[in-house]
């Protein structure tokens, strides 16, 4: 049931955000429909049309509301004035009203209005389009439920004076709102992909979520090279995830997995949207990023992945988008191609960076190429001083074991070969910027 709220939350706060043109309201009445549900369908069964039961609830819910103040009231006056007599009440249960068309993109678009910040941005699209619930999105923030629903609140007054019209926008508008749009559905996925926070090392319902609204926006907009980039590069990431974690919820890192258990459906369809998508340009951060994810995925084992490649393309990436994690993952890559010392002196570049300095991952890439030059002392205090960086369980409990099992080896042990690094040093794709 849970899975099936999640999925017609979005269509039902559509129909009453179009029917009333006020989208924080609808929202509102929307959450006390899903609420109602929750509590009854347990006890009373299934209703035969759940979304047309959604949508009749929240229809009278919103009637309260709006007649709650005379704004409201006004706007439901109008709302009556330019409808039919016969679309003034609350729709029957069996009545389709969702049919004429899914209004999820627009709620996207809408959610990415251009005077929110990204990371509030971010927060309503889960709430409103991924229908996750506030204690979940304050969990994803890394902030108290209290404050995630002021900021939630505060994104929907911003909608809300704006004036902006419940519809997609006009293709001239498009092209910048479409920025905000993919930065965010990046932003989702990144967070499913490797949850900040928690016992688990995914949060799969937030990939999928990200990937399934990418992909509509792809359906949308089919020769925007830069959407088809997008979908490709989370369809090329998600591909690993089965591969990603053991039986215990553990990380295990990209050299070690095991690749007959990657998506080879999606990889297939991520390797050709990336190179349809690449020929028609403008090229942009994310059709790179899938380019060198693609690069990852068709490789037959970590020993045979074409580093050179990868580092070229890092270089490219580093021109269209700098950003201090493309500098971390570049680092990598260079030492991947010319050795672990010529990836150490690029990691002294990042030392100073604010953004960086107490971060696990510039720890952990910098632990990883000391093991790779078989510093087993600085790699160990590398290992150990990530895990206390890290408030993630699984990547807590990988790196201590890295440095447990370095503790246990000889000192003078031979160093490591050069496999692929690992998914906390630099996976084939980490985020460009992260939501919090």
């Amino acid at each position: 049931m849970e899975d099936l709220l999640r999925e017609l939350a979005p269509q039902v706060l559509g129909v009453l955000s179009r029917r009333f043109g006020d989208f924080a309201t609808a929202e509102d009445a929307v959450q006390e429909a899903l609420l109602a549900a929750a509590t009854q369908w347990p006890t009373e069964g299934l209703p035969a049309n759940p979304r047309g039961w959604l949508i009749q609830v929240g229809y009278r819910r919103m009637i309260e509301l709006v007649r709650g103040e005379q704004a409201r009231r006004r706007r439901e006056d109008l709302v009556a004035r330019r409808d039919p007599d016969d679309q003034r009440y609350a729709p029957a249960p069996d009545e389709e009203l969702t049919a004429e068309r899914d209004d999820t993109l627009v709620l996207l678009f809408l959610c990415c209005h251009p005077a929110l910040a990204p990371t509030s941005a971010v927060a309503l699209t889960l709430r409103a389009v991924g229908g996750l619930s506030t204690a979940e999105i304050a969990r994803a923030f890394l902030v108290p439920e209290a404050t995630m629903a002021q900021r939630i609140s505060r994104a929907k007054q911003r909608i809300r004076a704006s004036g902006l019209p419940f519809r997609m926008p006009e293709p001239a508008e498009r092209a910048d709102r479409l920025v905000a749009v993919r930065q965010v559905l990046y932003l989702v996925f990144t967070e499913g992909h490797t949850s900040t926070t928690g016992p688990d090392l995914r949060r799969v319902d937030l990939a999928v979520e990200a990937t399934r609204l990418t992909r509509a926006l792809h359906t949308l907009l089919p020769n925007d090279s830069e959407s088809a980039g997008l979908l490709a590069l989370m369809l090329l990431t998600e591909a690993r995830g089965p591969a990603r974690t053991g039986p215990s919820g553990e990380l295990i890192s990209l050299a070690d997995q095991d690749r007959s258990r990657w998506d080879s459906a999606a990889i297939a369809e991520g390797v050709a949207l990336v190179t349809r998508a690449l020929p028609r340009g403008p090229v942009g951060p994310y059709q790179v990023q899938a380019a060198i994810a693609a690069l990852h995925d068709e490789a037959p084992s970590a020993e045979q992945t074409d580093w050179p490649q990868i580092l070229a393309l890092y270089e490219v990436l580093e021109r269209l988008a700098a950003s201090p994690v493309v500098a971390l993952n570049r680092a990598v890559a260079t030492a991947m191609v010319h050795g672990p010392a010529a990836g150490l002196a690029a990691l002294d570049g990042l030392t100073d960076d604010p953004q960086l300095a107490g971060h696990h991952r510039l720890a952990a890439a910098r632990a990883h190429l000391h093991e790779m030059a078989g510093d087993q002392a600085r790699a160990i205090a590398g290992y150990r001083i990530a895990a206390a960086r890290t408030s993630s369980r699984p990547e807590q409990l990988y790196l201590t074991m890295r440095a447990a099992r370095l503790a246990a080896q000889p000192g003078d042990g031979p160093p490591p070969t050069l496999t692929a690094v690992n998914d906390l040093s630099a996976s084939a794709v980490l985020p460009v910027e992260r939501s919090q």
